[in-house]
C-alpha cells in the first residue's frame, strides 16, 4: 500500500476494507475491519482470508471471489456472505470486490459491510445456497454452472483440477473458451462439440455421455438444466472421473471373458473324449437321460472292438490310437448328426439314437463299416466288433438300465461269433443272474475245497502204454459234476482261476506222485490259464508245489493255449522260460484254432504241440487226405517238438494219427476222465484199446 491521503481515507472509512494478494493472503486491513471481526491488525496481516469466513461460506466465497476478482461485470455487484468473528460468532456480510494492481502484481480490494441491518426475507434460500456451496466443494465431481446468458455462475476446485485449467481461462468468463480447452484433450473432440451445441439449443434436454481423454482417462458427463422456481436459468455440467472404475470394469470384463473361455475348455474336457473328440460317458449319460424324458423311441448301440489288444501289442499304442480315431470317424458317418456317438473308454463305444424307427439299419451300417480294412502305418487291419442293441420298452427306464441291457446284448454277440449285432432279450437278464449265482457258488466251492480232479490217460504210440495223465478240474454243483469248460471262463472272469489252478496242481501232484515215481518217463499234464500267467510269482508257485509234493519238475507238463502269447504285458515268455529252465515242459494246447502260424512255432517256448480235436474229428474212415493236419504233425516234428492228438474216439482216427507220426494219443477211445479212485480203471481201458488197435491179446 502506498501512503498519503488514500491510506488515510481507507483507515478512517466506515466500512471494513481488506487487501488480498493473489493467493488470498491478507495484506492490509483498516480499523473498521478490526472492529467488525474483533481481531487486532497484527493477527490478520499475513494470514489467509478464510479466517474471516464461516465454514459454510468458505468454499462458496472463494468461488465467487475468484470470479469477481477476474474483473467481470458481475464482480462489481455486492453479494452476501457469512463472516466469522474472533469469538467464533457468525455475522451476515455484504461484500464488494474489485481487482487492483499493487507493486506490479494483481490484488483484490474487498469492501465489507455488516449486513445484519438487512432483513433476510428468505432464510431458506440462504440455507440452500450454503448447502449447495458446501456440496460443490466437497464432491469429487468437477462442476461448472453456466447461466442462460453465458455467464459462469459456479465452478468448483475439482473442475479446475480435472481439466488443468489456468486461472486466466476462468477469469475470461468465456464458456466457448472452456469448451475449446476441454475438446483439445479428448480423443473424439467433434462428438463433444456436437453434444455441447445440441444442449445449448435444447435447454430442457438432459444428457449422459462418457468422454475419453487422449491420455487414457475416462470421464462421465452429466448435463441437466438449472432451475429456480421451475424456471430454467442455466445449465449444470457435471464431470466425473471414472478412469479407475472403467479400468476395474475392463479388468473384470476381461477376467469374465477369460473365465468363460476356461469354462468352455473345462466343459470340453469334462464332456469330450480327448483322443477322438467324441462325447464321453458323462455327456452320453446326460443326453440319454434327456432322451428318455421324450415320448419317441430311444435305442442304445454298445460295441467294442474284438482283438483290439493285438493291434497295440503288434504295432504299438500309437497305431491303436489311430485305429480308435478311424473307428470314431466311421461311427459318426454311420449315425449322422441326429445321434450321439460316445467313447466310454478303451475300445468301447456307444451310440444313442433318438426318434429313430430303424435301429437295425444303423446297426447294419456300423457292422459293415467297421468290417472294412483300415490301413495303419502301412499295415491293413480289419477291426472286428461285437455290437449289442437295446431299445426302450414300455415301462420306465433309466439310461444306466438301457446301457446295461446293451452290454448284455453285446456279450451275446461275442458268443454268437463276433462281427455281428444282437438285440437285447429279457432272458439275457436271467443268464446274467445265472452267471452271478455261478460265480458265487464257485467262490464258495474254492473256499470249502470242493474243487476235485479227474484224470484222462494219454497213450504213447511208441511204448503203447499210458505215459501221462492230464489233470482236469471238476466241480460238484447243485448235484451235477461240472466239467471245466462250464466254469473256467467264470473262474477267469472272477479271478478265482488262480486259486483253482493252484489247487488242481497241488492235488494232482499229491495224488499222482507215487505213480510218477515208478517211472521217470511218466508225466503229469496240467492246464494253465493266461490269467494265472499274468501273476509274476506264477513260476515260483509251480516250483514250490512240485518241491512240496516230491514231484520231479521234469515230469510236469503245463498246457497253455496260443492266445497267452499275444499278451505282451504279462511276461508270459519270461515265466515259461523260467519253468522250462527248471525242467518243466510246456505244451501248446488246441493248436490250429488260434492265431499262430506253423512258422511261428519255432519262436514259442514250447516242447509239445496238442492238435485240437476239431481237426481229428474230420477223420471218418482213416482214408481221407488232410494236408493241413499232416502238415501240422510233420512241421512240429521237424522242429523237434512232440505231437499229441486229442479227442480221439474211433480206431480209424487213432490208426491214421499213428501212421502219420503222432507221438501220443488222447480221447474217449482210450478212457474218459476218471477220479483218482478209478484211475486204474482208466489205465486198463486204455490198454484194452491199444491191444485192439494192435490186434494183440490184452496184457494180463
Amino acid at each position: 500500500m502506498g501512503t498519503g491521503i488514500e491510506e488515510s481515507l481507507l483507515e478512517q472509512g466506515p466500512d471494513a476494507f481488506l487487501l488480498l494478494t493473489a493467493d488470498g493472503t491478507i495484506a492490509f486491513v483498516n480499523s473498521a475491519a478490526e472492529r467488525l471481526f474483533g481481531y487486532p491488525r497484527e493477527q490478520l496481516l499475513g494470514v489467509g482470508h478464510n479466517i474471516l469466513l464461516s465454514e459454510d461460506e468458505r468454499g462458496g466465497f472463494l468461488r465467487v471471489f475468484g470470479r469477481l476478482g477476474r474483473g467481470s461485470a458481475a464482480g462489481r455487484r455486492p453479494f452476501a456472505a457469512a463472516g466469522r468473528r474472533r469469538d467464533g460468532s457468525e455475522l451476515p456480510l455484504e461484500i464488494t470486490c474489485s481487482l487492483v494492481t499493487v507493486d506490479g502484481g494483481p490484488a483484490m480490494a474487498v469492501a465489507v459491510r455488516d449486513g445484519s441491518h438487512r432483513e433476510d426475507t428468505d432464510s431458506g434460500r440462504r440455507l440452500a445456497v450454503s448447502l449447495l456451496d458446501a456440496t460443490l466443494e466437497t464432491t469429487a465431481d468437477g462442476i461448472v454452472v453456466v447461466s442462460n446468458d453465458g455467464q459462469i455462475t459456479g465452478v468448483n476446485d475439482q473442475y479446475l483440477k480435472m481439466w488443468g485449467m489456468p486461472p486466466e481461462l476462468i477469469a475470461a468468463e468465456d464458456p466457448t473458451a472452456l469448451v475449446t480447452f476441454i475438446s483439445r484433450q479428448l480423443a473424439n473432440p467433434d462428438y463433444f462439440l456436437q453434444k455441447v451445441a445440441e444442449l445449448h439449443t435444447d435447454r430442457v434436454k438432459q444428457s449422459h455421455d462418457v468422454l475419453e481423454f487422449k491420455d487414457g482417462r475416462s470421464v462421465e458427463l452429466y448435463s441437466r438444466p438449472q432451475k429456480v422456481a421451475d424456471v430454467i436459468v442455466g445449465r449444470i455440467w457435471n464431470f466425473r472421473d471414472i478412469t479407475t472404475r472403467q479400468r476395474a470394469q475392463d479388468q473384470a470384463r476381461r477376467a469374465m471373458e477369460e473365465l468363460a473361455e476356461q469354462t468352455d475348455k473345462l466343459k470340453e474336457l469334462a464332456f469330450q473324449d480327448p483322443l477322438t473328440g467324441l462325447a464321453n460317458r458323462m455327456l452320453f449319460n446326460d443326453r440319454a437321460a434327456a432322451a428318455l424324458l421324450t415320448p419317441g423311441p430311444v435305442h442304445v448301440l454298445l460295441l467294442d472292438l474284438d482283438d483290439f489288444k493285438e493291434v497295440n501289442d503288434v504295432l504299438g499304442h500309437h497305431a491303436g490310437d489311430q485305429m480308435l480315431v478311424e473307428v470314431s470317424r466311421r461311427l459318426q458317418n454311420c449315425v449322422g448328426p441326429h445321434g450321439t456317438v460316445a467313447r466310454l473308454g478303451g475300445d468301447e463305444f456307444v451310440v444313442l439314437l433318438v426318434d429313430c424307427n430303424d435301429s437295425d439299419a444303423v446297426a447294419q451300417r456300423v457292422v459293415a463299416a467297421l468290417n472294412a480294412p483300415v490301413s495303419i502305418e502301412g499295415t491293413l487291419m480289419r477291426p472286428g466288433l461285437s455290437l449289442g442293441v437295446a431299445s426302450r420298452g414300455p415301462g420306465t427306464m433309466t439310461s444306466s438300465e438301457l446301457l446295461r441291457q446293451a452290454d448284455l446284448a453285446m456279450y451275446a454277440a461275442k458268443e454268437a461269433g463276433k462281427n455281428c449285432y444282437v438285440h437285447f432279450r429279457p432272458e439275457m437278464l436271467a443268464a446274467l443272474l445265472e452267471r452271478t449265482q455261478l460265480t458265487a457258488g464257485l467262490r464258495r466251492a474254492v473256499e470249502l475245497g470242493q474243487i476235485t480232479v479227474h484224470y484222462q490217460p494219454v497213450v504213447s504210440t511208441e511204448q503203447l502204454e499210458v505215459v501221462q495223465f492230464e489233470a482236469l478240474a471238476r466241480w460238484q454243483w447243485e448235484g451235477q459234476l461240472m466239467p471245466p469248460d462250464q466254469f473256467i471262463q467264470t473262474a477267469e472272469r472272477s479271478g478265482l482261476i488262480r486259486e483253482i489252478g493252484a489247487e488242481v496242481l497241488r492235488r494232482s501232484c499229491t495224488e499222482l506222485q507215487p505213480w510218477l515215481a515208478e517211472d521217470p518217463r511218466r508225466t503229469l499234464a496240467v492246464n494253465v490259464s493266461g490269467v494265472q500267467l499274468q501273476h509274476p510269482d506264477f513260476a515260483e508257485r509251480v516250483l514250490d508245489i512240485a518241491a512240496w509234493s516230491g514231484v520231479d519238475p521234469h515230469q510236469l507238463v503245463l498246457e497253455v493255449t496260443e492266445s497267452v502269447f499275444f499278451d505282451a504285458q504279462c511276461h508270459v515268455i519270461t515265466q515259461l522260460v523260467t519253468l522250462r529252465g527248471a525242467g518243466i515242459r510246456v505244451a501248446l494246447d488246441d493248436f490250429g484254432t488260434g492265431y499262430s502260424s506253423l512258422g511261428r512255432l519255432q519262436e514259442l517256448p514250447v516242447d509239445v504241440v496238442k492238435i485240437d480235436k476239431s481237426f481229428v474229428s474230420m477223420l471218418r474212415t482213416g482214408t481221407e487226405k488232410l494236408p493241413i493236419l499232416t502238415s501240422m504233425i510233420h512241421m512240429a516234428r521237424s522242429l523237434g517238438l512232440k505231437v499229441t492228438a486229442e479227442g480221439i474216439e474211433t480206431p480209424e482216427q487213432a490208426r491214421y494219427l499213428m501212421d502219420h507220426g503222432c507221438d501220443a494219443l488222447q480221447g474217449y477211445l482210450f478212457s474218459r476222465p476218471q477220479p483218482e479212485s478209478r484211475r486204474e480203471l482208466g489205465i486198463r481201458s486204455s490198454l484194452a484199446a491199444i491191444a485192439a488197435l494192435e490186434g494183440v491179446p490184452l496184457p494180463v
